[in-house]
């Protein structure tokens, strides 16, 4: 099928939701110098933006006709095979929208390579026309991404580009049953975290930095460990697990391939969550009653590649 739409998908910034916030720039302004804030860096972080965003619009307009889909429209946007995906903005965007646009052909720019690290934006506004002629000639290469998958006895499901948590959505601790490999534990922790290979480098890397600087106290010599998850496989960690009469430690960590999944089942009355890519307004409840399956799911992002 032929591309007939390009769908840019951008983000509020941080001035923008600033100024939402408070009605007015100048009383975001006075609110963020008045608690002693650096008001220009989110004046120079909006302009960065809105300049490459214009630049991209300027270019794109040349070769196909094109709408902006922003951030919080996603959950309900519909994408067709005919569209082509150009994502702007940080990191953490691009994991948002690989969600809802599965298998569509996904270009990701980075609108400010001296502010963003960029590790899933191949492109910047000087070369993503090369991405989008590609993709209208179906000439180009991508980087097929797994998603993870929390499916509920109910039917319900939920992906993730990064990662998953579940547990509870306050700071209580989380009650629930883990199976995992034949065996199974009661557990009272901060929850689960489950990455996939795009999320080894976020939240996971965060729990492996806390393993280490903690280890290393009663090791010597200790060596970080390397993350090197295969795009095929996911990898669970339990946050903070505790030991007591009723509950178990022992299955802290696992990896999850299409032959050994995870089971939970919440033993939460209330307040139990499964939120993905640190969206958590978007969640599945969690409650007494409830068993997840987390695996990997049966489709993938499309995440077109730059040209070496």
């Amino acid at each position: 099928m032929s591309i007939e739409y390009a769908i840019i998908v951008k983000n509020k910034t941080r001035l923008e939701s600033l100024t939402h916030r408070f009605n007015t720039k100048s009383q975001a302004k006075f609110y963020i110098q008045r608690n002693n804030g650096n008001f220009d860096e989110y004046e120079e972080e909006h302009e960065v933006f809105h300049q490459s965003l214009s630049h991209l619009q300027a270019q794109l307009s040349k070769t196909i006709k094109y709408k902006i889909v922003e951030r919080s429209y996603l959950p309900s946007y519909i994408f067709s095979d005919n569209n082509l995906v150009i994502v702007t903005g940080q990191d953490g965007l691009v994991a948002n929208t690989a969600k809802y646009t599965r298998e569509v052909p996904m270009i990701a720019v980075n609108p400010d390579p001296q502010r963003y690290d960029g590790v899933l934006l191949p492109f910047t506004t000087s070369n993503f026309m090369q991405g989008v002629e590609g993709v209208l000639r179906n000439q180009f290469q991508s980087r097929p991404i797994s998603f993870a998958e929390a499916k509920l006895n109910d039917g319900q499901r939920l992906l993730a580009f990064n990662d998953l948590f579940i547990g509870a959505s306050s700071h209580i601790s989380a009650r629930y049953r883990i199976t995992y490999n034949g065996q199974t534990e009661e557990h009272s922790s901060s929850g689960i975290i489950v990455s996939t290979q795009a999320g080894s480098t976020g939240w996971l890397s965060s729990i492996f930095n806390m393993a280490y600087g903690i280890s290393r106290l009663f090791v010597k010599d200790l060596q970080p460990q390397q993350l090197n998850l295969n795009p095929n496989e996911l990898l669970f960690t339990v946050r903070e697990p505790f030991k007591s009469l009723r509950t178990q430690a022992d299955m802290a960590a696992g990896f999850i391939n299409s032959q050994r999944m995870l089971q939970i089942e919440s033993l939460m009355p209330s307040n139990g969550v499964i939120f993905s890519d640190g969206i958590e307004s978007d969640f599945l409840s969690f409650n007494s009653g409830t068993i997840a399956t987390i695996g990997i799911a049966p489709e993938k992002a499309n995440l077109v590649m730059a040209h070496s």
